[in-house]
């Protein structure tokens, strides 16, 4: 497979190459119509480069996913003869267990089988397990962390501020409040002093400290009810199936969250919090110049940081690639997708989230900033719970997902943003 994802990452390239190629037949004296038509090529061109670049995404996370689960599976648990089993035989996998406890009940289980069950679910708080009177095949199961595998699922692009890489990420294992002390010292300085004379002391010198506070918001999937015969019937893994749907639909709620969240009992997203950079003089359009200003109205301080990048949807991007500089560059460079290196605007990466708003009037179309000020806190694991008595009645069960989860800027200076004119 790495093969096919080396070959689709060279096509990428050369169509990136003839496409730049394209785009630089334009000049101060090419037709009107004549340049119109170029830019049509051009963003034809440039959908079959995203669209061989989503595919190798897609590859890439697959074969990472058959790696992971080519791994020995660390919940399995080991007996004092764990060592001593013959070369042949082999010991259940927890998933494949839950799988036959969801859909015949735990009463066809055998002993071993049960201890599996049992072990795999150790690590759930007891006061997030489903209990019910009776026998177990009557009671709910909580289905642990080792139940939803990826959460990221390539189905539609829904953005990157759950990615680590991108912003800082804080684990807690509670949900209690965090409170963050911040200080911003950056308006005073020193100054000189004259001989034998005392120094300033009126209390203008102090250092004032602030405070940032980041929460645990609780967001859930929706209730998914699933009918007994599809579990018993299906040919595929339902499990799995479930497993993706959840991924998608905490990845775009949190997404969206922690970048347009209002901050009021729910996350501070990053384009709220950020401060204004750059008002556009047009409510359409941005030029090369406006995001020049963008780039300079952050610190430099900020701007050395390894997170340090812009941010924008991709209708955004496609405008963005188009202009240039009053030298006749483009802002926008590509980059080496085999060695890895990504594309640059203004020598500075970027990331597509799909969350920002389009370029509007009085929208905030694009951000730039030290990302790494941004902290994203993470209370534990994806919980999901599998809920059998409740729909009983219906044969069938009930599935649903949660997280909890908060995000607050640090520094308001940190990331600006850009602000379309209001008309």
């Amino acid at each position: 497979m790495t093969v096919q994802i080396t070959e689709l990452r060279e096509k990428q390239a050369r169509i990136a190459t003839n496409a730049r190629a394209k785009f630089d037949e334009i000049n101060d004296d090419t037709p009107a119509d004549r340049a119109a038509e170029i830019e049509r090529e051009f963003d034809a061109m440039m959908v079959e480069h995203d669209a061989i670049g989503a595919r190798a995404e897609r590859l890439q996370k697959l074969e990472d996913a058959e790696k992971r689960a080519s791994q020995e599976d660390p919940r399995r648990p080991k007996g004092e003869n764990a060592e001593s089993r013959h070369q042949g035989d082999t010991v259940p996998e927890y998933g494949d267990v839950f799988a036959k406890a969801i859909r015949f009940g735990a009463a066809t289980l055998t002993g071993e089988e049960r201890g599996i069950l049992m072990e795999g679910r150790t690590d759930v708080p007891k006061e997030i397990r489903a209990q019910a009177a009776g026998t177990e095949s009557a009671g709910g199961y909580t289905v642990p962390e080792g139940f939803s595998g990826e959460i990221d699922v390539a189905m539609k692009a829904w953005g990157p501020m759950w990615d680590a890489d991108v912003v800082r990420e804080l684990t807690t294992s509670s949900g209690n409040r965090i409170p963050w002390p911040t200080i911003d010292d950056t308006a005073k300085t020193g100054r000189i002093k004259a001989e034998n004379a005392a120094v300033d002391d009126d209390g203008t010198d102090d250092a004032v400290f602030g405070e940032k506070q980041l929460d645990a918001y609780v967001y859930d999937t929706g209730m998914v009810r699933i009918p007994l015969e599809l579990l018993q019937d299906s040919a595929f893994n339902i499990e799995s199936l479930m497993n993706d749907l959840f991924g998608e639909r905490l990845g775009r709620t949190a997404n969206t969250a922690l970048t347009t969240g209002t901050g009021s009992s729910q996350p501070n997203g990053i384009v709220t919090a950020s401060s204004l950079g750059k008002t556009a003089a047009s409510a359409t359009a941005l030029t090369a110049d406006e995001l020049i200003d963008l780039l300079h109205s952050v610190d430099p301080a900020y701007r050395a940081s390894p997170k340090c990048r812009w941010q924008f949807n991709d209708t955004t991007l496609a405008t963005i690639r188009k202009l240039k500089d009053g030298q006749g560059n483009y802002l926008w460079t590509m980059g080496d997708v085999r060695a890895g290196e990504p594309s640059l605007l203004l020598n500075h990466p970027y990331s597509i989230n799909q969350a920002m708003a389009n370029i509007a009037a009085s929208a905030k179309p694009v951000i730039f900033g030290d990302h790494s000020r941004y902290i994203v806190r993470k209370v534990s694991g994806f919980q999901v719970l599998t809920l059998r008595e409740r729909y009983a009645e219906n044969f069938q069960i009930g599935m649903v997902g949660f997280k909890r989860f908060d995000g607050e800027l640090l520094n308001t200076a940190a990331v600006r943003h850009l602000i379309q004119a209001a008309s």
